[in-house]
């Protein structure tokens, strides 16, 4: 049986990725010879994202990454020789259009790869669901189950449409927060301006949908993705297989309050101007980085690896001025921005006794629980599926899109969640199986195949055990590989080699405070101008001259880049109308 890797640390990535970065040992002259206009706190995909907008206006901009490879979570690592994992995040559709357009992504390397079918769902009864962006194909394999679900499918999606076109324009700005007392009047006057602007833009959206639409809109919002789905379907099969996006990142279940809104947020994206379609990214997931890197490069930016903050550096009138890393180098600033989790950022990077205790106590309370955990896999033939009843060493579409194993019933994905709140690992855990070798062929050796597996539910501390323990974790790993078993017989047979990471491992190696995915979670309490706590939505903090630009900040988690653009923004306006 394949072992775990935990422990393989600095294992070769996809060489570009860090061959065209400067390490510490050679930039901390660099560093500490001037004074930065901007320096962002961690390489990740928004922070990246970031850099690029504030080097194109002009700034100085310093990137400063902890590991030895940029990325975050959106990052593609060779953990086996020969085997490229996208090693946490997995799939791209939620990249707002607009940062692939201005930063000229597909210039810098960036190429999707559309998958089609994008969804397939094999039954222990011998039955399966195939679903993608073919209407035809969708009607045919949902009247399998029932005429009337194949009938009511693509008024779901258009409904889903209508609501993510409203969405989209709340996606790509900032909150309309108020500005501190302290700004300037001009300052504060053109900030009651913009935010009149934003509220009758909104209204006027409202209006344009109507009473129904907008009722129907609000019902989404608030209820459990189970009701939801429920009014709308019949089939378990279905139900469950579009229900996972409610709970995907989650520590909740579709019956959760609010899960509707996270079925929403996953279905925003699109490829190519194609809604809601995910697609594969060449090279990995750590090709998203890259290219944005790319960008920021390309304007001036300064990207340093192994480049660990320790603290944020204050002047005496309470401002921040830069930061300290780990190996007591200061590198001075008129701004910080950190890409880090709100947690980190004021728990770990602010000194104590600078920010207002109503607002640290906010930010602690937030909840940045997980249940979720990523292993990613290289095997030496694809999983052949019995309900497919053919037996073949090539792809089928089958193949293409994400597996939904271990979810054929809502009441399986909902007994799933309850266990892992009674601090027990899934039994039968909720599991999303990609292979992107199938379609990404520079990511694994002729005939292997790299297969992620995202796992829902798994509590950070268990009652049972800990995932400190390589025996726990080696159980936990057999389980998921015997679940999917049941569905493609010879499975485990197939592993070589396989890397594991819990919440914990998200946490230490990720830096995703609780090992949440999102930064902190996405409830209705924790949306918009509730994000990351109230009053402080529009990506400024309360100590002066510290933004936030990561996931943490509107509009939350996944691979947006939205974030960063809409943080560099208020930096570069805000830095106007100090000059």
């Amino acid at each position: 049986m394949a072992k775990n890797i935990k422990d393989f640390t600095k294992a070769t990535a996809c060489g570009e990725m860090w061959r065209h970065l400067s390490t510490a040992a050679t930039s901390t002259q660099a560093l500490r010879e001037k004074k930065w206009d901007a320096v962002v706190i961690g390489g990740g995909h928004n922070g990246l994202t970031a850099a690029a907008y504030l080097a194109r206006s002009g700034l100085s901009v310093a990137v400063l990454e902890r590991r030895h490879v940029i990325g975050g979570a959106a990052v593609t690592e060779e953990l086996v020789p020969g085997f490229k994992f996208s090693r946490c995040s997995y799939l791209q559709s939620l990249l707002r259009p607009s940062v692939i357009k201005e930063l000229e992504l597909a210039r810098h390397g960036l190429k999707l790869l559309k998958r089609n079918p994008s969804s397939f769902t094999p039954c222990l009864d011998g039955r399966y669901l195939l679903l993608g962006p073919d209407k035809e194909l969708n009607y045919s394999e949902i009247s399998k189950f029932s005429k009337r679900d194949a009938e009511a499918y693509p008024r779901y999606e258009n409904q889903l449409e209508k609501f993510c076109r409203f969405m989209d324009p709340l996606l790509d700005s900032s909150p309309p927060e108020n500005l501190p007392e302290i700004s300037s009047f001009n300052a504060r006057m053109e900030n009651k301006l913009e935010k009149s602007v934003f509220w009758a833009h909104c209204l006027r959206r409202a209006l344009a949908m109507g009473q129904q639409e907008l009722l129907d809109f609000m019902d989404l919002l608030l209820s459990p993705a189970s009701k939801v789905l429920n009014n709308w379907f019949e089939s378990d099969v279905l139900k469950a297989t579009l229900g996972t996006d409610a709970v995907i990142g989650t520590t909740g279940s579709v019956n959760t309050p609010g899960s509707g809104y996270v079925l929403l947020h996953h279905v925003m994206g699109e490829t190519d101007g194609d809604r809601a379609i995910w697609s594969y990214v060449e090279g990995g997931m750590g090709s998203v980085s890259l290219a944005i890197s790319r960008a920021a490069r390309e304007a001036g930016a300064t990207i340093v690896t192994e480049a660990e903050v320790s603290k944020l550096m204050i002047e005496d009138s309470g401002r921040a001025c830069g930061v300290l890393l780990a190996d007591d180098t200061q590198v001075y600033s008129s701004v910080v921005l950190s890409n880090a989790t709100p947690y980190r950022t004021f728990t770990e990077f602010v000194p104590h006794d600078v920010l207002p205790d109503d607002f640290l106590r906010a930010i602690k309370n937030s909840d940045y629980s997980s249940a979720t955990t990523k292993i990613n896999l290289a095997v030496d033939k694809l999983p052949q599926f019995q309900c497919c009843k053919i037996s073949s060493p090539d792809s089928g579409p089958q193949h293409m899109g994400t597996i939904h194993i271990g979810s054929e019933s809502m009441d399986e994905i909902n007994s799933a969640c309850q266990e892992s709140l009674n601090g027990i690992p899934s039994r039968r855990p909720v599991i999303e199986m990609t292979i992107p070798s199938v379609l990404d062929k520079t990511i694994s050796p002729p005939g292997k195949h790299v297969i992620n597996l995202f796992i829902q539910y798994t509590p950070y501390t268990p009652a049972d055990g800990s995932w400190e323990d390589p025996a726990y974790r080696k159980l936990f790993a057999e389980r998921c590989f015997n679940l999917v078993d049941e569905y493609a017989p010879g499975f485990r047979s197939s592993v070589i080699d396989y890397d594991m990471l819990t919440p914990p491992d998200l946490e230490r190696e990720i830096g995703l405070t609780g090992g949440n995915i999102f930064h902190g979670a996405m409830g209705l309490d924790s949306l918009f101008l509730m994000r990351p706590v109230k009053r402080w939505s529009n990506y400024r903090t309360p100590l002066r001259g510290l933004y936030l630009c990561g996931s943490g900040a509107h509009p939350g988690g996944g691979v947006m880049g939205a974030p960063g653009r809409n943080a560099a923004h208020v930096v570069i306006q805000d830095i106007k109308h100090q000059s």
